[in-house]
């Protein structure tokens, strides 16, 4: 293992350059040199201030094999998230359309969970049940339609 620099992190103490037995941490661009740093010594990393400084293994792991099920999921999550942020980016300034787009967003989500928990079964016993603690816990509030909800719950 050898040492590496962040140069973001960096708070040019230098406290890296006193104590590397090798000279690697007294370099021109600032990053170590690999080829001077002892294998494992951590002496540098262990005296940065700013953590700057991190141990590199020379040798990664091969990596496990996947499954193609699992990769095809994770190539269509990622499929997914770069139709999102090209959505995103067609929003533009207006943060009228971005707020509705959100709202949208969230309230499929919203409906998406509360079906897959069963709530959304109209003849559900857990639906009015559902609904008789929204009106609840919420029927104060000007903004809560409790005739709406009211009229639900004598349908049910």
């Amino acid at each position: 293992m050898f040492a590496s620099r962040n140069l973001r992190l960096c708070t040019k103490d230098c406290i890296c350059l006193f104590v590397c037995p090798t000279g690697a941490t007294d370099t021109e661009s600032g990053q170590i040199d690999a080829s001077k740093c002892l294998d494992g010594c951590r002496l540098c990393v262990d005296a940065c201030p700013g953590g700057a400084i991190h141990l590199v293994p020379g040798n990664y792991p091969k990596p496990q094999p996947k499954r193609e099920d699992v990769v095809e999921a994770l190539f269509d999550l990622a499929e997914s998230k770069v139709k999102t942020r090209a959505l995103a980016g067609a929003l533009g300034e207006d943060h009228r359309l971005a707020r509705k787009a959100l709202d949208f967003s969230l309230e499929v989500l919203a409906e998406d969970c509360v079906r897959e928990a069963g709530y959304m079964l109209p003849q559900s016993a857990v639906t009015k049940e559902f609904l008789k603690n929204l009106k609840e816990r919420y029927g104060s509030d000007p903004a809560f339609p409790v005739e709406a909800v009211e009229r639900l719950l004598d349908l049910l």
